[in-house]
């Protein structure tokens, strides 16, 4: 059955910062160039290295809040006093070219989604840490935020990590390998659900007029 007869997921990843969910995402989009990445918008500034409409969509506050107030938001959050959020209309497009579309978002923004009327096509993963201490360990070896913005990410993640049990799948990533083969499982077994291959419905019915045919004879 070809993408273009199966409806598109919208996987939803979250975590608390530090553990993985940015690594896991980016190399599900290497195993699956199909896939699209939602770039959200943002109200922060770009790091080194980063490019408006690549890694973000880098936008004023008043864009970013008439952007929302137009519409043209599928979901968004505050974070660390930046906005954050994801543009409605490259995620309609995909999914009706029947593109899975993957999210990098925190439990707000999978929230808002599943409140949508695209709420069927979501599919919702968190990632939790083995340990607090190696989740405090992995944000600062990465070595991009503060000692101030470390503790204040260390604070929020056990407000996030609160939220696990309302997502579909819950990994915990004690080692990447093994936690990336269970993600590539999940995703392969929601793409072949009955109820996203709208396909099957003629499919059956073409086995009916054959058994038609066949008690003819």
């Amino acid at each position: 059955m070809s993408n273009t007869q199966r409806r598109g997921l919208l996987i939803i990843l979250s975590s608390p910062s530090g553990a993985g969910k940015s690594t896991l995402a980016r190399r599900l989009m290497g195993w699956d160039d199909s896939l699209s990445f939602s770039v959200s918008a943002t109200t922060r500034s770009p790091r080194a290295g980063e490019r408006d409409g690549r890694e973000y969509f880098f936008r004023s506050r008043d864009e970013f809040l008439r952007m929302v107030r137009d519409g043209e938001m599928l979901e968004h959050a505050e974070v660390f006093g930046q906005l954050y959020g994801s543009p409605r209309e490259p995620v309609e497009a995909a999914i009706m070219a029947g593109r899975d579309v993957l999210f990098d978002i925190d439990w707000q923004g999978g929230q808002q989604i599943c409140n949508s009327a695209l709420k069927a096509a979501a599919v919702t993963i968190f990632i939790l840490p083995p340990s607090i201490a190696e989740l405090e360990r992995r944000l600062k070896t990465r070595a991009q935020d503060s000692a101030e913005v470390i503790a204040a990410r260390m604070t929020k993640s056990q407000s996030e990590i609160s939220h696990w049990a309302e997502y579909d799948y819950v990994l915990v990533n004690d080692d990447l390998e093994r936690c990336f083969d269970r993600l590539t499982t999940i995703i392969q077994a929601e793409r072949l659900k009955r109820i996203r291959q709208p396909g099957l419905v003629e499919h059956v019915r073409a086995l009916g007029r054959e058994f038609k045919e066949l008690q003819k004879k």
